[in-house]
């Protein structure tokens, strides 16, 4: 018999699997993500890993992750504000070597005002590479 802790949860998936990088898309609430690990990729049913960059000058819609939590590293970049709560009231300044957490279901936004682009390594337990955004569209005013 054999152990059913060491068999993969995911049937379809019975090695390791090596991802070479890959192009990159916008996601609607406009962060550049280029996936790694996915569903799509190799077939994971629980977690997703890759690069997310939030261009110089730029910002993110107002928005929100029903079901999954999100976690963060930020590689490269100057300076970015995570703003967040129900309605934006908090801010946060992330900076290159900093760790970001960002709850399911919290409305946020990012936000790059510096000269540099922003860099992260990002994982999420929703493993679509186009995961489940909700615009807020209503809060997308309140920062600046």
């Amino acid at each position: 018999m054999k152990n059913e802790a060491t068999q993969p949860k995911n049937p379809q998936v019975s090695t390791a699997k090596v991802v070479r990088g890959s192009g990159s898309h916008v996601a609607e609430q406009g962060s550049v993500y280029r996936s790694g690990v996915s569903a799509e990729s190799v077939g994971s049913t629980m977690l997703w890993l890759g690069t997310i960059s939030l261009p110089a000058g730029r910002r993110t819609k107002a928005h929100r992750h029903e079901g999954h939590e999100t976690a963060l590293l930020m590689t490269a970049g100057q300076e970015i504000e995570i703003w967040s709560g129900t309605k934006l009231e908090q801010c946060e300044l992330v900076h290159a070597g900093d760790y970001l957490f960002i709850p399911a279901g919290v409305p946020h936004v990012a936000v790059n005002r510096s000269t540099e682009n922003a860099e992260f390594l990002g994982a999420r337990n929703d493993p679509a590479a186009n995961e489940s955004v909700v615009l807020m569209p209503e809060l997308d005013n309140i920062v600046p």
